[in-house]
């Protein structure tokens, strides 16, 4: 079972930034693929990006290129989502999800754990 806690949520005006983490339990997060998926009121969750597990190599939806990084911290099992030139259209909860044999995937079903997510409010 691994257990995951997001933070770093909160209140933002548009064009500003706000830094998601996700911290993990278990002792073999390096071996995890990670994901970040969001949710908007009244819509289906959907992939923003995630991290692999060797390489580190990261992928972005179409939506968030160029202005989300995602990046991980194998020491204190913990992956981050920067999110800059943030726009009202990000506004949603986030969360992130363990892909326990490594790879990253926009599908929701391929993440075996997930957190409870985080709130990001972004005003015009």
């Amino acid at each position: 079972q691994v257990q995951l806690v997001e933070s770093g949520g909160g209140l933002v005006q548009a064009g500003g930034s706000l830094r998601l983490s996700c911290a993990a339990s278990g002792r073999t997060f390096s071996s995890y693929g990670m994901g970040w998926f969001r949710q908007a009121p009244g819509k289906e969750r959907v992939f923003v990006g995630g991290i692999g597990r060797s390489d580190g190599s990261t992928y972005y939806a179409d939506s968030v290129k160029g202005r989300f990084t995602i990046s991980r911290d194998n020491a204190k099992t913990t992956v981050y989502l920067q999110m800059n030139s943030l726009k009202p259209e990000d506004t949603a909860v986030y969360y992130c999800a363990v892909n326990r044999y490594g790879g990253v995937s926009y599908r929701s079903g391929t993440y075996d754990y997930w957190g409870q997510g985080t709130q990001v409010t972004v005003s015009s």
